[in-house]
């Protein structure tokens, strides 16, 4: 018989071995897929980097392509389950399996629950820190700050020119996002060795703005943006977004491949 208090039912075996659990069971803390973000605003920009830098920090068997790097700073207005934060992905061009995408080496965020679906689902490298994304008159300012350093500012005019969203990517297809996502048992055994992969469905993005670019790394030995020097800053946009988070896919198994 169903076992049921509080407005809950307890879970069978069955239940647990399910996709999508997650603990505490009677408060799930990850979000099942998929899950809408709504009026999204975000910080995209680009700048020139040394490609020997990409390549120290790509893993094997992906390889980073160019020398651009994007940084993508977001205020998540109204995404489901998890509640409004920032986010800050840096991230530049790679590719694996014949597979063209973007390498995502750092990110930060400001929300418990989003650091651990990252991290525990797609295998993101997600740490908690404090992003901002900020209009200060007519300058659009993006920052991360971690440990009471400002490892990340980033700056754009506020709407200068309207742009079309493709824009964005002639530098990358970043909307291809790979990971390493790396998990052990709890004796010490790897459990998860992957490249993951996922991409943003349902994408509407409801205006689009650019401009130049201004952006200034600090050395943080936990948050080691500093590592991807920057050469020469390309170009910013400014976007407005809704869009759908998904599951994704593995695209390499190290463990299987044995």
């Amino acid at each position: 018989m169903t076992e049921r208090r509080w407005g809950l039912t307890r879970p069978t075996e069955a239940d647990i071995i399910k996709g999508g659990f997650s603990t505490p069971w009677d408060a799930p803390f990850i979000p099942p897929f998929p899950f809408r973000f709504r009026n999204c605003e975000i910080l995209t920009v680009f700048y020139r980097t040394d490609p020997a830098a990409t390549a120290f920090l790509t893993p094997p068997p992906v390889r980073s392509s160019g020398d651009v790097v994007a940084i993508h700073l977001y205020r998540m207005n109204d995404p489901d389950w998890i509640g409004p934060y920032h986010e800050c992905n840096i991230m530049f061009g790679a590719e694996v399996a014949g597979r063209a995408g973007a390498y995502s080496p750092y990110l930060f965020l400001g929300s418990d629950g989003g650091v651990s679906h990252g991290r525990e689902i797609h295998g993101q490298p997600k740490k908690y820190a404090n992003p901002s994304l900020e209009f200060r008159g007519d300058l659009i300012v993006g920052k991360v700050e971690r440990n009471g350093i400002d490892v990340v500012t980033v700056t754009t005019p506020y709407k200068q020119r309207q742009a079309d969203p493709a824009e964005m990517r002639r530098h990358f297809d970043f909307g291809t996002n790979l990971n390493l996502k790396a998990i052990d048992h709890i004796d010490s055994r790897p459990a998860i060795r992957q490249i993951t992969s996922r991409r943003l469905t349902e994408v509407e993005v409801h205006e689009c703005w650019s401009g130049p670019a201004t952006v200034e790394l600090r050395p943080n030995a936990q948050a080691p943006v500093f590592r991807l020097p920057v050469l020469d800053p390309i170009e910013a946009f400014f976007w407005k977004a809704d869009f759908t988070l998904v599951s994704g896919e593995i695209i390499h198994d190290y463990l299987g491949s044995k």
